[in-house]
């Protein structure tokens, strides 16, 4: 079982993908002969040639010519680089590639998968520093996933990859470059979906998804050490969401905390939330909390960061401010 950071595990998962799927080609913005800004696409290129391209500095012909090529056969595995510049093509993924099967009667599928980046990062500016998964798991028709994991990016790539309708694997840049861990690379691809219960609890529910996992993972650690026991889950899908894992652990905690990078309004975790007090209302002892960014543009000093982005000691704050509401 090789070990591998973040960014080699997508690169693995990338060829796998391409030896796997003789249909599959691969293209983006200095993807093909550089390896890509973040050497997610290293060695493609090399290994399948032409099936592996670089393309001009356009999202949206990036993404149009991925759905005409799905359509018509391939599996396209597409990088838009950073997810604010996404936006520049979501008529492509919300009116085109995610009505493909609706608007066909199901006689075509769009099989393609959109990797991208998103988050904070030191010094990064306003316009390469958004979350916008919310955006993405609003839309019918698509499937949304943001690995947290070396494994899970691996897994996730390669189970969005195989899956027959339009995918958007959101990465965070902050990972890349992370600690190596084992990998497995031999098993089964996964189909879409499914959440992990990352640390077992029984005071308090902690949901999670992306960067955030690892200040989550540390604001459970300081609460342990305090007596109090938090059930941490990391959401890994958000569309399909596994409604059914963080009911089943609200109904034993009676409590729930839901933490994410991007900015508390219209943040998926309101989506979350409203999803618990239909499913589990009368298994609450305490308001669920939301924790996030505060409505606010992401600066690009790194101390206006650090004041801004939500880390383990929010996190641990709004689990202690959660435990202490009387049952």
């Amino acid at each position: 079982m090789p070990e591998l950071n973040y960014v080699s595990a997508v690169n693995a998962a990338l060829h796998r993908a391409m030896d796997e799927f003789p249909e599959a080609i691969a293209f983006g913005e200095d993807f093909a002969i550089p390896g890509g800004v973040f050497t997610a696409s290293k060695g493609l290129r090399d290994r399948f040639g032409e099936r592996v391209f670089d393309t001009p500095i356009s999202e949206a012909a990036i993404l149009g010519g991925a759905i005409g090529a799905a359509v018509r056969g391939r599996r396209p595995i597409v990088e838009i680089m950073w997810v604010d510049f996404f936006l520049v093509a979501l008529d492509q993924i919300v009116n085109q590639a995610a009505n493909v099967r609706y608007v066909s009667q199901g006689e075509l599928t769009a099989p393609l998968t959109v990797r991208t980046q998103q988050g904070v990062l030191a010094g990064s500016c306003a316009q390469h520093s958004q979350s916008l998964e919310a955006i993405f798991a609003h839309v019918p028709g698509l499937i949304v996933g943001l690995p947290a994991t070396p494994q899970d990016a691996y897994d996730m790539l390669l189970s969005a990859i195989a899956a027959d309708d339009p995918a958007v694997v959101i990465e965070h840049r902050s990972l890349y470059f992370g600690p190596r861990a084992p990998v497995s690379v031999d098993g089964p691809i996964e189909p879409v979906g499914g959440a992990r219960v990352r640390r077992a609890g029984e005071d308090v529910t902690l949901v999670t998804w992306g960067a955030m996992l690892g200040a989550a993972v540390s604001a459970a650690e300081q609460l342990a050490d305090e007596g109090v026991s938090v059930e941490l889950i990391d959401a890994r899908w958000l569309a399909p969401f596994d409604t059914a894992t963080v009911t089943a652990s609200v109904e034993k905690t009676g409590r729930l905390v839901i933490a994410h990078e991007a900015n508390v309004s219209g943040g998926f975790g309101a989506e979350v939330a409203a999803r618990i007090a239909n499913e589990a209302l009368w298994s609450l002892e305490a308001p669920i909390v939301r924790v996030g960014l505060p409505d606010s543009r992401i600066p690009a000093a790194p101390v206006l960061q650090r004041a801004l982005v939500p880390g383990a000691e929010q996190i641990a704050a709004a689990l202690r401010e959660t435990v202490a509401v009387p049952a």
